[in-house]
């Protein structure tokens, strides 16, 4: 669990100890190299000292009360009426507690640091997502701490601001006002509010529990008023437009039923705007009173024990704070009449045994809201800092105090962006609960169980529906800043030692497909090659790797590779040391490929596990494809890509998951020299080719493709100028017969294949016809062309028919053929005889460096091996002699049905 509070890992955040060994005899990779994640330097401890009361339920609640308690309870009732405006708080109360019973669940599902919302976030959905929501969030609450700041100063003017039409002071009314006044008073609340968070949030903690003790008197002062104090009346005015005075009559009535059935609906003008209001603007004002059920969340970082206060301190407070709003309104729509509601927001005072005891509950709530935004935003914005998820950018909020604190228009205008923002914040956090259950992972087990996917869906929806309820344009301008921030921070490809929610979720639907995907279902039209290509060191084999990756068709591609061990005498498992390596170069070659590497005593025992364990259910390789076997020595192609370059790995640092360019190159040997030994006999290099046949899968021999080089390789460049050369008749037997047999088929859906790839669409496809000009006077070749083109008809492959004859070199085999055209004898029971003479076999191969010299790729048939070991030797030295000189070219023998004629 220590991983799971540490910052995102810079470059160089892991370590790689390589330990040199000697290695062991025919092994395929010399030497092992482990890989640990360096311990993450411990964070500094910060004084837990808050309980669930001081800590989640004071805040919570002083938060929720805070300036609509006292300054808009009269604005809601007065536009909304009594049914809509319980409407409004049970809807707004529902969709907090939906959030509630999501957070609830992270919270106690493991220890929860600093940064509250932004922190389950970051941790649930990945950096991506939780940077962008913890800054929006961060946003969110500085808005929030300006609309009580305005409301406090609003509370202010209205007792001691002086008339504005007026110069002259009278009584209390001295301050002056304006636009610029009331913009240098909000300056002073805010320093008043940096200085005391900046103290320390248990200072702060204790202010708020002398704030929430004044804000409850005050409030027990409301409910009692009524009680005591008789029907009054009261005259007032407000400045209309073109200097007009507006003088209105208003009364309490005390409890009177004729008063509450004129309070329950209707909206009209508003003086402070001058507009008229509707559902969704006074929704987003009343909406402010929910969004401080974090409060306690982002308190987090200074709680003894957050994930038992959290859930505790959380729905107390909301539970306690609806209960307060529900007899308010009752309260106010049953003892005020709708003029004194609708044209003084501060009417508390004017009915109140006291009114000092509303004014100083509204500065007190006011304040302490502010300062519960305050402190929470430095927190989220703390905690974006230390995880480094914006660079140097936030660095200066990572700085924290000695006691370990971050340093770091109108009301109802302001309200509806600060609403937006919250909604957005929560739609987040049950976003985050609700991938977590459906990601159904055992680790997930939160002690508070009262939640289901329904809660966390529903809540998504509550929240995104009055989103654009409350302001369509704020609600997409925050999705297109949240998409932005998404992209910026993806772009940045942040390492996390978080987790990804992303990759629980993609395997728990994987493995749903998997066990859909019937291999009793499959059917010929649907076939796709499903390649293992196995790679004894891939700096000699990163052409042909990249080769493969084109010629995939959208099947599954596996790397595989043999380390040469027995397991017996080894003290624990090598291979699970390379996976990382194998897969950053996976990554670096950019093929889309798995990586599968097995240990075995030898290559071709390893290569039958491969074969036989390799993929899943429908997923599973049916073409096994092999470098050629040969005496030349490779070229290092670490050395000639530019992605294995300094500067592109230093780029690219943050992706490497802790594998840094020198630890890769030296896990990787040196390719062969021209005197060294090989590894792999011949004799068991064909006997892997023999046990794959037998096994049911297809067989591809590559040879020259190092040659494949620059824009060849490239899948968006050129192609217009290529051909695709095939050749679909057994070479080192012209004698079988002329039929199109399996082998025959899947040579052109190979060839076929790779044409429909992006970068070989363009390329020419050539299929060579080999024919006997002795048998031209009865026009035999000339029904063998016309079959042919019928069934690439049949097939839809488009290719061109080049006619070759080849009588000379059947000659020099000591006499002519048979048949001579298509046909490779695959499924023939028994094996050739491979004594060909020197002479036929450098006929073929001029043959073919006539025809196919400027070729990209050459697709010619691969004989079935011989069955007896002793000729291994003799097959590979006719298939070299075949293909010496050609340039890239693939050996395919084919033993699976691939077309199919029919739709």
């Amino acid at each position: 669990m220590s991983q799971e509070h540490s910052p995102l890992l810079p470059n160089g955040a892991w370590s790689r100890p390589v330990i040199s060994v000697t290695p062991a005899p025919r092994a395929s990779v010399s030497g092992r190299e482990e890989m640990g994640l360096l311990n993450p330097e411990p964070a500094p401890t910060t004084h837990r000292s808050l309980n669930t009361f001081f800590g989640v339920f004071v805040p919570t609640v002083l938060s929720m009360f805070s300036i609509v308690l006292f300054l808009r309870t009269g604005f809601v009732l007065g536009h909304a009426g009594l049914l809509q405006a319980l409407l409004m708080l049970c809807v707004a109360y529902v969709i907090v507690s939906l959030t509630v019973l999501s957070v609830c669940a992270i919270s106690t599902n493991g220890a929860v640091q600093g940064g509250g919302a932004y922190f389950m976030i970051s941790r649930s959905l990945g950096p991506e997502f939780g940077g962008s929501i913890g800054l929006m969030s961060y946003l969110s609450k500085v808005c929030a701490c300006g609309v009580y700041v305005l409301g406090l100063v609003e509370a202010i003017l209205n007792i001691f601001g002086r008339d504005p039409a007026s110069q002259v002071s009278e009584g209390l009314h001295v301050l002056p006002q304006g636009y610029w006044y009331t913009v240098l008073y909000s300056s002073a609340v805010l320093l008043v509010c940096l200085v005391i968070c900046l103290v320390g949030a248990h200072i702060y903690s204790r202010a708020a529990f002398l704030i929430f003790l004044v804000v409850t008197i005050s409030l027990l002062s409301i409910f009692i008023s009524p009680l005591v104090l008789g029907p009054r009346n009261f005259t007032f005015s407000h400045q209309g437009g073109g200097n007009h005075t507006r003088v209105y009559n208003a009364s309490f009535t005390g409890f009177n039923s004729t008063t509450l059935r004129n309070n329950l609906a209707g909206y009209t003008l508003d003086y402070s705007t001058d507009t008229i209001m509707s559902f969704a603007t006074v929704f987003a004002v009343m909406f402010t009173s929910c969004t401080g059920v974090m409060a306690g969340a982002n308190m987090s970082g200074e709680l003894k024990n957050p994930s038992a206060s959290i859930p505790k301190g959380t729905i107390t407070a909301v539970l306690y704070t609806f209960f307060v709003y529900v007899l308010l309104f009752l309260l106010v729509s049953s003892t005020c009449d709708r003029v004194l509601l609708v044209q003084d927001y501060g009417f508390f005072q004017r009915i109140n045994i006291w009114p000092p005891f509303v004014i100083i509950g509204v500065y007190c709530a006011s304040l302490s809201a502010a300062m519960c935004c305050l402190i929470g935003a430095s927190r989220i914005l703390h905690a974006l800092a230390k995880d480094q998820l914006f660079g140097r950018l936030l660095a200066p909020a990572a700085i924290t105090s000695s006691s370990g604190n971050p340093w770091g228009g109108e009301l109802n205008t302001i309200a509806g962006l600060v609403t937006v923002f919250y909604l957005l914040a929560y739609a987040a956090v049950d976003l985050a609960c609700l991938s977590l259950e459906w990601a159904s992972a055992p680790n997930f087990r939160p002690t508070f169980q009262y939640f289901s996917w329904h809660t966390c869906f529903l809540g998504i929806v509550s929240c995104v529906v009055m989103m654009f309820v409350i302001n369509a344009v704020y609600s997409s301008a925050s999705i297109v800043l949240l998409l932005l921030l998404l992209l910026f921070l993806h772009y940045r490809a942040p390492t996390s030692s978080w987790g990804y929610i992303s990759q629980a979720l993609i395997f728990h639907q994987v493995r749903k497909f998997l066990l859909m995907l019937d291999v009793r279902k499959e059917h010929v039209k649907f076939w796709r090659p499903q390649v293992l290509l196995m790679v004894a060191n891939p700096r000699s084999s990163g052409h042909l790797v990249t080769f493969v990756n084109q010629l995939k068709k959208g099947g599954l591609f596996v790397l595989g590779h043999v380390q040469l061990g027995d397991l017996d005498v080894l003290p624990s498992d090598p291979i699970q040391l390379h996976y990382n390596y194998w897969l950053s170069l996976v990554d670096k070659l950019e093929v889309k490929a798995f990586v599968d590497l097995t240990l075995s005593p030898s290559v071709r025992q390893g290569t039958q596990h491969l074969l036989r364990i390799t993929g899943l259910g429908g997923m599973k390789p049916n073409t096994l494809i092999l470098g050629f076997y040969d005496d030349c020595a490779p070229d290092d192609y670490f050395l000639q890509d530019p992605a294995f370059s300094e500067g592109s790995w230093a780029r690219r640092g943050e992706d490497n998951f802790g594998v840094d360019l020198s630890s890769f190159r030296t896990h990787f040997p040196p390719v062969r020299g021209a005197g060294s030994p090989r590894w792999l006999s011949p004799e068991e290099y064909v006997g892997i080719i023999s046990d794959a046949i037998k096994m049911g899968k297809n067989v591809c021999l590559g040879r020259y493709f190092f040659q494949l080089e620059g824009a060849w390789l490239q899948p968006r460049k050129g192609g217009a100028d290529r051909t695709v050369d095939v050749w679909p008749l057994d070479l080192l037997r012209p004698e079988s017969s002329g039929c199109v047999d399996v082998g025959v088929l899947f040579l052109l859906q190979m060839a076929c294949v790779l044409n429909m790839a992006t970068g070989w669409r363009r390329a020419q496809l050539r299929i060579f016809l080999c024919v006997e000009e002795a048998k031209a006077g009865n026009q035999g070749w000339v029904t063998k062309e016309e079959t042919l083109r019928e069934l690439l008809g049949k097939l839809r492959i488009r290719a061109s028919i080049e006619i070759v004859p080849w009588d000379a070199v059947l000659r020099l085999q000591g006499g002519t053929g048979g048949g001579a055209g298509t046909g490779g004898g695959a499924g023939a029971g028994t094996s050739p005889s491979f004594t060909k003479s020197r002479d036929f076999l450098s006929g073929l191969n001029g043959l073919l460096m006539k025809h196919s010299a400027q070729a990209a790729v050459r697709f010619l048939f691969l004989p079935r091996p011989p069955a007896d070991p002793s000729q291994s030797q003799q097959y590979l030295a006719e298939l070299d002699a075949l293909t010496d000189g050609l340039g890239p070219t693939l050996l395919i023998h084919g033993v699976t049905p691939v077309t199919c004629t029919e739709l």
